[in-house]
């Protein structure tokens, strides 16, 4: 599971909905919350925060924690 598929498991958040919400499928969703290998849009991230009602660069942070300057 990717950080993002883990942050919408901590806040129970529903794909579906948030698939109805932003218009980015469930297929997609999917991919972007299971497959590391996804890459996650910049657009998708945004459309999502709209959607659940959070602030875009607080789930940036979360998602992106384990990323550091090499």
């Amino acid at each position: 599971m990717t950080e993002l598929g883990l942050y919408f498991a901590k806040k129970s958040i529903n794909r579906a909905d948030v698939s109805r919400k932003t218009g980015i499928s469930k297929t997609r969703l999917s991919e972007l919350a299971n497959n590391d290998n996804t890459q996650l849009r910049v657009k998708e991230l945004y459309l999502i925060a709209l959607a659940i009602d959070e602030d875009p660069c607080e789930i940036l942070k979360e998602i992106c924690i384990d990323i550091e300057l090499p």
